[in-house]
């Protein structure tokens, strides 16, 4: 299995992917996952001349090992918890809650940063194609697909470039269409997947969606 040469190269392939459904259907909006998955969603944009915008969703990590997530909360309030984990850990109720305020100011800041402050736009009967640079555990993913669902759009389709078979297992009932590159096993990270997997920055996160002039959506 290639590996894809950055972000950049993994969202023109899956652009291919989504190419003869989706371009420049009318109701359909990209939904980007900060700040890694807005660069592949970027030139999905481009390809398939379609709106774009970022969806904001935090990962609460486990206390002293931050990349192991116990859940995720996202925007509308939504807040996912891994209980049977939590309790296998011992995680208390103030751990969980001092985490869960650190990643609201952080979801807060992004809203701000990346959208002015505005909320999203009205996601009633759209297409959704959410995108991010792969997936893991799918805990972020998951929130984020949870809270869509109550926006009630006509369907979502999870678009990502590589992600484990067990997550796309777990997250399939939740959406209406997955396409995904490759499902690497055994799968370590989605980092090993790319010859280049730089962090994304802010600056090049705001740059993209106003370069396309499509973060402004009606």
């Amino acid at each position: 299995m290639e590996r894809f040469k950055d972000r950049q190269d993994a969202g023109k392939q899956l652009a291919q992917a989504l190419l003869e459904r989706y371009q420049s259907q009318n109701n359909t909006l990209i939904l980007a996952l900060p700040r890694g998955g807005v660069p592949v969603a970027y030139e999905i944009a481009l390809a398939l001349r379609l709106p774009m915008t970022v969806f904001l969703v935090r990962k609460l990590g486990v206390p002293r090992h931050g990349e192991l997530a116990m859940g995720a909360i996202a925007e509308q309030g939504v807040c996912i918890l891994n209980n049977p984990l939590i309790e296998q850990l011992g995680i208390t109720e103030e751990q969980i809650q001092f985490i869960k305020n650190q990643e609201q100011q952080e979801l807060e800041r992004r809203i701000q940063c990346y959208r002015q402050g505005q909320s999203l736009a009205s996601l009633y009967g759209k297409t959704i194609i959410l995108v991010d640079d792969g997936i893991a555990t799918g805990s972020t993913l998951k929130a984020a697909i949870l809270t869509l669902n109550r926006l009630k759009p006509e369907k979502i389709v999870l678009a990502v470039p590589l992600a484990s078979k067990e997550s796309l297992e777990k997250l399939a009932p939740l959406v209406t269409e997955i396409v995904c590159l490759m499902t690497p096993a055994p799968f370590y990270s989605v980092g090993q997947w790319y010859e280049s997997f730089l962090q994304t920055s802010d600056e090049e996160v705001i740059f993209l969606l106003k370069n396309r002039k499509i973060s402004q959506l009606k």
